[in-house]
């Protein structure tokens, strides 16, 4: 910067920033900006070296510009440097107004950060206000004047040309210029915008002026399905035209589509999913029948077009492939609901496959035809005489489950339900058949555990798994509660039926397992419960542990022993 103490020079220098400004605000675009205002730097402020860092949408700065020195230019230019790293710069050294002036004496801890920088030889300075190759001097660019303004980028300065650190109307002159600066940075922006902005909105117009052919190439060559269907009228919904995608994925030709409608393809569970699909921006996933008879998961979405403004309106549909993502899915749900050792279902499962089955209203049957002629004769005994309600039972049969007081709430006189009930008590079984839930705890599972180690134990779990789903029926229930429980859910057996079935499923067990070349066994201890409807999931389960204890402490310790 020129001597300041002549007022000729100053007015030359004003000359010059109103030139250097001229150009900044003259440049057509946005990088054209940012070198203009390196340039000024160094042509109207009197800086052998600038640099224009920028900050990016992530908030760090990137070296946008540089003046003085190609081969520092060429160094430097495009690297980035942290936020984080700038705003430790920005609150060291000496705040001169807006600028910070970072003298070598406090300059040395930054030469490690990753603010991208040069370093100038020269001689140490022998006067006080000399200029010394390592001071750093910054200008912030913010969107406003003051400090609390949005922070656009820093003017990195270097190596006044009179050799001395700039003094007051020098400082003065470059917080001007940065704030200039920060002006035309943001109006090259909003330029750059607007010019984005036209060329879309020239682009939609474009594509608003599509040609029929155009949509057609688009239509046939899309790599996805896609087909277009009537809509309204007799013959909604039928196929006017599918394209490639759609026809191999479904291995039918586009002749025979046309004779078909999407009703006609889905999947029987799923139709009530279709009819529920809105015809605009309505989205689906359901299962579509291939030509073999096999199904494939789909994705549908839905939109309208018409011809023309006033034209009739059509159905197009894009038909999405997602077989292996519903695979993923269920793969994952299935994860999520059963044993990864056994592959029984889990606890979580055992209790939304119970609860599934229960409501909060207890079964209570009508009267039969005997009961009828009984009440018209005036024999008034119930069921209610008899006191036992069967709620639950082990093998030594137990005491039943009290009801709570409010289970008829949320139910009409059209109730649908099909209501779980248990079977009468025993010595007075009247062929009632019910959902019986045998709890099994492993004898002797323990010792093995702690004589084999868990490679062992494991081993009899996954064992007794096979031969307990061996055992029951297609359509019951082998669950693994945790540890060496199980839980078998038997529906439609009688009393002495789920006895017997508790009977079968302990002598699966009983045979020796082969675990690393040796026998072990195991025993099991059983429990019978009884599920219906007015008791929780919780509650049907407790019942059934109980029971399986009362059993296990009536048999003798010889009688359970397992090794």
């Amino acid at each position: 910067m020129e001597t300041e103490s002549e007022p000729y020079v100053r007015l030359a220098t004003l000359r010059q920033l109103h030139e250097v400004m001229a150009d900044m605000n003259t440049a057509r675009s946005l990088a054209d900006t940012l070198q203009t205002v390196a340039d000024g730097v160094v042509n109207g402020l009197g800086y052998e070296l600038a640099c224009v860092n920028l900050v990016r949408p992530d908030g760090d700065l990137v070296v946008a510009a540089f003046a003085g020195n190609s081969a520092a230019e060429a160094l430097i230019t495009g690297r980035v440097g942290s936020r984080a790293a700038w705003d430790r710069r920005l609150a060291m050294g000496t705040q001169w107004g807006e600028l910070r002036f970072i003298p070598h004496t406090e300059g040395w801890v930054l030469d490690e950060d990753d603010v991208p920088q040069w370093f100038t030889a020269g001689p140490p300075p022998r006067f006080e206000d000399e200029w010394h190759p390592a001071d750093r001097l910054f200008a912030p660019m913010r969107s406003t004047s003051s400090s609390g303004g949005e922070l656009l980028g820093v003017i990195s300065v270097d190596r006044p040309r009179g050799g001395r650190i700039p003094g007051a109307w020098g400082r003065e002159a470059l917080q001007m210029y940065a704030f200039q600066a920060a002006i035309a940075i943001s109006n090259a922006r909003l330029r750059s915008n607007m010019q984005r902005a036209l060329v879309r909105l020239e682009r939609e117009q474009q594509a608003l002026r599509a040609s029929e052919e155009s949509f057609r190439q688009a239509f046939e060559y899309a790599p996805s399905g896609m087909a277009i269907a009537e809509m309204g009228g007799d013959q909604h919904g039928r196929l006017l035209r599918t394209n490639d995608a759609l026809c191999r994925l479904l291995g039918r030709p586009a002749s025979a589509m046309r004779r078909y409608s999407f009703s006609d393809l889905v999947h029987p569970e799923d139709i009530g999913t279709l009819l529920r699909t809105s015809a605009e921006g309505g989205r689906a996933e359901l299962r579509l029948a291939r030509r073999d008879g096999t199904y494939v998961w789909v994705s549908l979405r839905n939109s309208v077009v018409a011809d023309a403004a006033d034209g009739p309106r059509f159905l197009l549909t894009h038909v999405e492939d997602i077989e292996e993502r519903k695979r993923r899915e269920l793969h994952l749900a299935h994860r999520a609901s059963h044993d990864s050792l056994t592959g029984l279902p889990n606890s979580a499962e055992l209790r939304a496959r119970l609860s599934a089955r229960l409501c909060r209203r207890p079964y209570e049957p009508g009267p039969s035809a005997i009961d009828s002629l009984d009440a018209a004769y005036g024999d008034h005994r119930g069921a209610a005489a008899t006191g036992d309600d069967g709620a639950g039972v082990g093998f030594d049969f137990g005491a039943p489950v009290p009801h709570q007081s409010n289970l008829y709430e949320g139910f009409d006189g059209f109730d649908h339900h099909v209501h779980v009930a248990a079977p009468e008590h025993a010595g007075a079984d009247n062929g009632t058949k019910g959902l019986a839930v045998l709890f099994c705890d492993l004898d002797g599972f323990k010792s093995i555990n702690d004589r084999f180690g868990h490679n062992a134990g494991d081993a009899v779990l996954i064992e007794v798994a096979r031969r307990l789903t061996s055992v029951v029926r297609d359509g019951d229930t082998v669950a693994r509660l945790g540890g060496d429980e199980f839980v078998v859910l038997a529906d439609g057996l009688g009393r002495e039926d789920a006895q017997d079935l508790a009977v079968r499923l302990r002598n699966a067990i009983i045979p020796p397992i082969r675990v690393d070349g040796r026998a072990v066994r195991v025993g099991a201890s059983f429990g019978i419960g009884w599920a219906h409807c007015g008791m929780t999931a919780e509650e049907v389960l407790q019942s059934a542990d109980q029971r399986m204890y009362v059993e296990k402490r009536s048999r003798s310790k010889q009688h359970r022993r397992a090794g």
